[in-house]
């Protein structure tokens, strides 16, 4: 089959081969013919190395497509279901998991260890245990997610991760109250689901930052109520809360540096919510005063927080009522044999979200 595989670290280019094969699959996997495969940020940062990732590697964690077999012991899906592809998966039973948090599961994570391509002699890993750039894909029962029939494949491939992640994090997480003000930094795929989010929640103020226009715009389509470049927060910190400080600021990039600026464009007692995966290497620092006298709330959100098979439900409930538009997400569609294509967009800002076809 075909699979776009990165060969060593660092690289900014895939080369797209035919001769890549899916496999570890038996009982309790399922084999899934992916129809869609959406290009998402994290997927640039592993690439990079900014991710950790074993190479070689087949990119793609944001996907959507069919079950073409499922190995003893599956029955919640069989050949034909629609599904989307949950890259950080629930066991079910450990102490997260009957908490209600199966983000915290460390059962994919560990999963997700094992290579499950091969080519030739060698094996090949998917990034985060999965790997939506190929044909087909061999994942653990929990990674199949069961879709409605009336759910394209590829809004589905963007509630896998990004859209889930931008507006869990507004819902789940920070738990945005109506009428308050909210300030998003990083306006990409994920940063316009937090805008979304944002609306939905009820906030009176949402302030979209991004140094790319057409960034910009998007965020104000999709109900961001002002974008502005940057060096602009400081005046719309002025704007929109009179010099006080945002309720709610959420850092969609993944840098301390913006992380810092979030913290500082967030009002005392206010709430940081910070989204944007990051480097192991980069540290976020605060003095222990500002940290005690402000009482400023911080909070990562690992995939949206919440039980992510209940929020893929509810973003899926939000669009069939028109609460939240994800089809202004997709501003490109290219093959997989264009993948590099659809990297340069994103690298450059002229993508909001690629869908990637297979």
């Amino acid at each position: 089959m075909r699979a776009a595989v990165q060969h060593r670290k660092g690289g900014d280019r895939l080369e797209v081969l035919d001769d890549v094969e899916a496999v570890g699959f038996g009982p309790g996997k399922v084999r899934i013919r992916i129809r869609a495969a959406g290009l998402c940020h994290s997927d640039l940062s592993a690439m990079s190395g900014v991710l950790p990732q074993h190479v070689p590697f087949v990119p793609g964690h944001e996907g959507a497509g069919e079950v073409l077999d499922v190995g003893d012991g599956v029955t919640h899906v069989r050949p034909g279901d629609r599904v989307l592809v949950r890259w950080l998966p629930g066991c079910g039973v450990c102490a997260p998991c009957k908490r209600g948090e199966s983000r915290f599961c460390l059962a994919g994570l560990i999963a997700g260890a094992e290579p499950n391509f091969r080519r030739g002699d060698t094996d090949l890993h998917g990034f985060a245990g999965t790997g939506t750039f190929a044909e087909e894909l061999v994942v653990g029962a929990d990674c199949a997610h069961p879709i409605p029939d009336d759910l394209p494949y590829e809004i589905a491939s963007l509630i896998a991760c990004g859209v889930t992640t931008g507006i869990g994090a507004v819902l789940n997480t920070a738990r945005v109250e109506p009428g308050s003000s909210v300030a998003v930094i990083g306006c990409g795929g994920v940063g316009v689901s937090v805008v979304q989010g944002a609306r939905v929640a009820g906030a009176a103020q949402i302030v979209a930052v991004d140094p790319v226009e057409s960034r910009r715009e998007a965020a104000l389509r999709l109900g961001a109520t002002e974008a502005v470049a940057p060096e602009g927060l400081t005046d719309a910190v002025s704007r929109a809360t009179g010099g006080e400080g945002f309720d709610y600021v959420f850092e969609v990039v993944g840098k301390s540096a913006t992380a810092r600026t979030a913290y500082d464009a967030t009002r005392r007692g206010g709430t940081l919510c910070v989204v944007g995966a990051g480097s192991v290497e980069d540290h976020f620092r605060l003095s222990m005063f500002e940290l005690f006298f402000h009482e400023k709330k911080i909070l990562p959100s690992l995939y949206g927080g919440g039980d992510v098979g209940r929020s893929y439900e509810r973003v899926i409930a939000l669009w069939r009522a028109g609460r939240v538009d994800l089809e202004g997400l997709i501003t490109h569609r290219v093959p997989l044999a264009r993948v590099n294509d659809a990297i340069e967009q994103m690298r450059t800002g002229e993508a909001l979200r690629t869908w990637i076809t297979l």
